[in-house]
C-alpha cells in the first residue's frame, strides 16, 4: 500500500478536485504550516469551534448526543481550557477516490504543546470538510489558530479499488461540512 507523493495529490487536486481549495506549496512564514508537504496535505482549521464544557452537568453519551455540553466560539483562535477538548473542522474540501484511504496526524507544533489532534480515516470516495478533534491535555488553557494548519493527511493507496466504497454504503458523514457531531 503506497503512500502518495506530492506529484501525484497535485495532479488529484487540480484535476480531478481531491482537496478544495488547494495550496499547491506550503505556507510557513509567521504561520503553523499548511498546504502540499513531500507525502501529504497540511490542512487548516477553520474559525468554528465547538469547546466541550460541564456548565448544564451534561453527559457525552454518542447514541443520544446533546449539545448543551459544549458552547460554539468563531474567530481566529480558540482557547482549549485545561485537559479539555474542542472540534473544529478543515477548511478544505476533500473527495477521496475510490482506491485513497487518507489517514491524518496531528502537527508537530501543536504536539510539541500538548495538544492531541484525532481523526479517523477518510475512506474511500467519502467526501466532505474533515471533522477534527482536539485534546488539551496539559493542566494550562492552549491556543488552537484557524486559518493555520492543523494535521497532515496521507494519501494510501489500495492494490485495487475496495467492492463497496463509503459512498456506496451511503455513510453517515457523507459531504459534511462544518462540524459534524456524533450520529448514531
Amino acid at each position: 500500500m503506497p503512500i502518495m507523493p506530492d506529484h501525484w495529490i497535485r495532479r488529484m487536486a487540480t484535476e480531478h478536485g481531491m482537496i478544495s481549495p488547494f495550496i499547491e506549496a506550503q505556507k510557513r512564514e509567521g504561520v503553523i504550516s499548511y498546504g502540499l508537504s513531500s507525502y501529504g496535505y497540511d490542512a487548516r482549521a477553520a474559525d468554528e469551534f465547538k469547546v466541550f464544557t460541564n456548565v448544564d452537568n451534561a453527559v457525552v453519551d454518542p447514541k443520544e448526543f446533546s449539545e448543551t455540553g459544549f458552547v460554539t466560539r468563531r474567530g481566529p483562535v480558540c482557547i482549549i481550557p485545561p485537559n479539555s477538548f474542542v472540534l473544529t473542522h478543515t477548511i478544505e474540501v476533500f473527495r477521496v477516490p475510490r482506491d485513497i484511504l487518507v489517514v491524518c496526524l496531528g502537527k508537530s507544533t501543536y504536539a510539541r504543546c500538548g495538544l492531541i489532534v484525532n481523526v479517523t480515516p477518510l475512506e474511500p470516495e467519502w467526501e466532505g470538510q474533515v471533522t477534527i478533534e482536539i485534546s488539551n491535555t496539559t493542566p494550562l488553557p492552549a491556543k488552537v489558530y484557524a486559518n493555520e494548519g492543523i494535521c497532515q493527511f496521507l494519501f494510501l493507496q489500495g492494490a485495487s479499488a475496495p467492492e463497496v466504497s463509503y459512498a456506496d454504503r451511503a455513510g453517515k458523514y457523507m459531504g459534511q461540512r462544518g462540524v459534524a457531531l456524533p450520529k448514531l
